[in-house]
């Protein structure tokens, strides 16, 4: 989703809600890449609340291929929507590029200070890669959401991706990114740990 797709979904949902807002900055996992944007979790996640008569509004400043290197920037852009609360699902293509961990760490450390300086609480979507990474890469990976969650005393979904990833019954035909039924699933692991939040 290219900046005025994002801008044009913040005109439209500032009109629509002025109320509690979910925001969630993500990459192609979290923007729905290859199904019906309204089949997203991040969308999933807000009808069920809906549902459940919570008022909220959600933004989903997701692009696909993004790192955490670009999540402070959109995460400024948005503050204009005033978010109550952040679902922060960067980190997996640092992975699978095998950015160098300081750096993926030091650019989630920045986006969760700029959140807890403006209130809004911030939900931590943990992320794991694939044996082929080596052991070695992959646990300091794993660590590192481990050490953030501490840090900052942040409110964690273990695993985004859990019972999703390696499920060929819940992914697209490459491998990686969840079809409609894994978007299903996963929004039942995110509003586990949301709902006791709102």
């Amino acid at each position: 989703m290219k900046l005025t797709s994002l801008i044009l979904v913040f005109l439209f949902s500032q009109t629509l809600y002025a109320g509690g807002t979910l925001l969630f900055i993500g990459d192609s996992l979290t923007e729905g890449y290859g199904v019906p944007k309204e089949k997203a979790y991040p969308s999933l996640v807000a009808s069920e609340l809906k549902k459940k008569g919570k008022e909220i509004k959600l933004l989903n400043g997701s692009v696909s291929g993004s790192t955490t290197a670009s999540g402070l920037s959109r995460l400024r852009w948005f503050l204009k929507a005033k978010p109550s609360i952040l679902i922060l699902a960067l980190g997996a293509n640092d992975g699978l590029r095998g950015v160098k961990l300081s750096d993926s760490e030091k650019n989630l450390r920045k986006i969760i200070e700029l959140a807890r300086k403006n209130k809004i609480k911030v939900v931590l979507a943990g992320m794991l890669l694939p044996t082929n990474y080596g052991e070695t890469y992959r646990t300091d990976f794993e660590k590192m959401y481990k050490k953030l969650e501490s840090e900052f005393s942040l409110v964690k979904i273990p695993f985004l991706l859990a019972k999703v990833g390696g499920e060929a019954k819940y992914n697209q035909e490459d491998g990686i990114h969840p079809n409609v039924a894994g978007h299903e699933v996963i929004a039942q692991t995110v509003l586990k740990t949301l709902e006791p939040l709102l």
